[in-house]
């Protein structure tokens, strides 16, 4: 059996992926971060070894053995004074855990990236993405790199809240006109690209845009939450996006200020994008959102 060496393996999406591994027969090896451990109560099946991703001088050993590395580590928002940077977990880290893979002869590698990574992008989660993403296409490794669109699932950061909101408040707020178009795909179809990746020798240096099957604003986004909770008719406020924009420069580097600039211009850019090539190569049946969303909130 192959066992594969997971990077990010204990956050939402990696919980994700390390299950649809262990289906497929896999044997697992997660790299754990000190004072993580508890993330992976429940994973019996798995190795675990420690270590962070920032400092890879030791990782070469836990990860021989290996036929494939999956490099799941990234984030969303930087905590500067904490050192948790975009350039230090998108660009580095990726740099890093290539050398890992190189010197501990793993072959095989699949990349985490995002939808709206491009060269000369405007936003520095994305510019940095892209820079990560060149250096596996430099690699000389067998790779996959996968671009998800906005995941979603049980315990996500966006259907989830949003799900809460509706069902605690008489009205929710939009930043702007909230017809900006974004494609979400379920965290369980995401995982089971990774698993399915390492089966099918097709994927081998192909980047796949990964979303659901059809774009919707973030309007209609809210109305199908509420139809999955038994709410026709979501309340909304618009938010002037000028007022977003001056709060957000004033108040960004405050850890509870809910947004920063460079999310709210990915929210303005929009996320759309046709993911055929991911569910065709792969063999995934593609989940529309609504349906999706009444299984994620147990709706009939």
């Amino acid at each position: 059996m192959q066992r594969v060496f997971v990077t990010g393996g204990t956050g939402f999406v990696g919980r994700n992926v390390v299950r649809a591994l262990l289906a497929h027969g896999f044997l697992v090896r997660c790299l754990v971060r000190p004072g993580s451990e508890a993330d992976l109560r429940g994973f019996e099946a798995i190795d675990r070894v420690p270590g962070d991703v920032l400092e890879p001088r030791d990782l070469v050993a836990s990860a021989e053995g290996c036929s494939a590395m999956v490099h799941l580590v990234g984030i969303i928002r930087e905590r500067r004074a904490r050192g948790v940077t975009f350039e230090r977990l998108h660009v580095q880290a990726t740099a890093n855990m290539l050398a890992v893979a190189r010197d501990a002869s793993i072959k095989r590698y699949l990349q985490m990236s995002a939808l709206g990574t491009r060269a000369a992008a405007r936003a520095p989660y994305h510019e940095t993405k892209w820079r990560g993403e060149e250096a596996v296409r430099a690699s000389g490794l067998d790779w996959t790199i996968f671009r998800p669109s906005v995941i979603f699932g049980p315990g996500d950061q966006f259907c989830s809240v949003f799900a809460r909101m509706i069902r605690r408040f008489p009205v929710i707020p939009v930043l702007g006109s909230g017809a900006y178009p974004l494609q979400p795909v379920a965290v369980e179809q995401v995982a089971e690209g990774f698993a399915r990746a390492l089966r099918v020798g097709a994927s081998i240096g192909q980047t796949y845009e990964v979303a659901g099957p059809a774009p919707a604003t973030f309007l209609e986004i809210l109305d199908q939450i509420g139809a999955a909770l038994g709410r026709p008719r979501v309340r909304k406020v618009r938010v002037p996006m000028g007022a977003v924009k001056i709060m957000t420069r004033l108040l960004q580097g405050l850890p509870f200020f809910p947004v920063t600039m460079d999310q709210i211009h990915m929210l303005e850019e929009g996320h759309g994008t046709d993911p055929a090539r991911f569910y065709a190569d792969l063999d995934i049946r593609p989940e529309p959102f609504p349906a999706g969303l009444r299984r994620m909130l147990g709706a009939p």
